[in-house]
């Protein structure tokens, strides 16, 4: 890996989620609002999906991983974000694709393992912010259980990198009314778990000026926003109800500081935090 970027001089965001398309979903707007801020802003996608679905009829595809890659980086473009980093484990998958026997399978590779890669990328980018997944997954996805533990392991451990490691670690925060909605679309979920109370959540975004850049993004990952997709299957109801939620705002808990918190709820992810000063007003 190189980086072109002075890390010395430029504000860095790091967001680590397990497949492509879950960055999409989950921050997809705010990554593209800090990329024009002027923030350098990285993507750490931990396997390729390669044991996802396939939601278009009749589609055949060689290689799922490498198509699933591909359309990340039309993702990335789509977000005004540099290219991805891979981590190179396999997708775990779910249910009667779930890959018990693969031993890069993000369900059989300890949480150590996956935080001493993100170590390493981590004292090479200096982020001051890391995103990721909050402690139930989002929908309890084993890979996305395992983004987060070792995401959260390495946001404590590098506070000993000469840089002194990221100022803030953030989760991504469905509300409870928010797992609710998730649920009626056929989550298998209880919103009184996968949800958070409203004064958990540390940083509400508006991210309805980039709801384009959100749905270029969503439409980049082709293989699975078919019609045989959870979107796909929804209600043209259960659509707008989802679009209006998921296109117009991001919601963050806070998973870990080395800095103090002084505004609650915060006003963004840089607030307070040295080297981002002045994005958040």
């Amino acid at each position: 890996m190189s980086d072109p970027y002075d890390s010395s001089s430029k504000p860095t965001l790091m967001a680590v989620f397990a497949h492509p398309d879950d960055e999409a979903f989950s921050v997809g707007g705010t990554l593209t609002h800090y990329a024009r801020r002027g923030v350098r802003v990285q993507l750490v996608c931990a396997n390729r999906g390669e044991a996802g679905k396939i939601t278009v009829p009749g589609m055949t595809v060689a290689d799922l991983g490498q198509q699933r890659e591909q359309e990340l980086r039309e993702a990335c473009r789509a977000l005004e974000i540099p290219e991805p980093i891979f981590l190179d484990y396999h997708d775990s998958g779910r249910y009667e694709r779930t890959r018990h026997d693969d031993p890069l399978a993000m369900m059989n590779v300890t949480p150590l393992d996956i935080e001493v890669k993100l170590r390493a990328v981590i004292a090479e980018y200096q982020p001051q912010v890391l995103v990721t997944f909050d402690p139930h997954g989002g929908y309890g996805h084993i890979d996305h259980l395992q983004i987060n533990r070792a995401a959260t392991a390495a946001f404590f451990s590098t506070g000993v990198l000469p840089y002194g490691g990221p100022q803030r670690l953030y989760f991504t925060a469905l509300n409870v009314e928010a797992a609710r909605g998730l649920s009626r679309m056929g989550q298998d979920l209880d919103p009184e778990i996968y949800g958070v109370s409203e004064n958990t959540v540390a940083v509400r975004m508006d991210v309805s000026p980039y709801r384009e850049n959100k749905k270029a993004a969503l439409a980049a990952h082709g293989t699975q926003m078919g019609p045989n997709s959870r979107l796909g299957q929804m209600s043209q109801e259960e659509r707008d109800e989802m679009e209006t939620r998921m296109l117009g705002s991001e919601n963050f808990s806070i998973g870990g500081t080395r800095t103090p918190i002084k505004n609650w709820p915060l006003r963004g992810l840089f607030d307070g935090v040295a080297g981002g000063e002045g994005l958040d007003d």
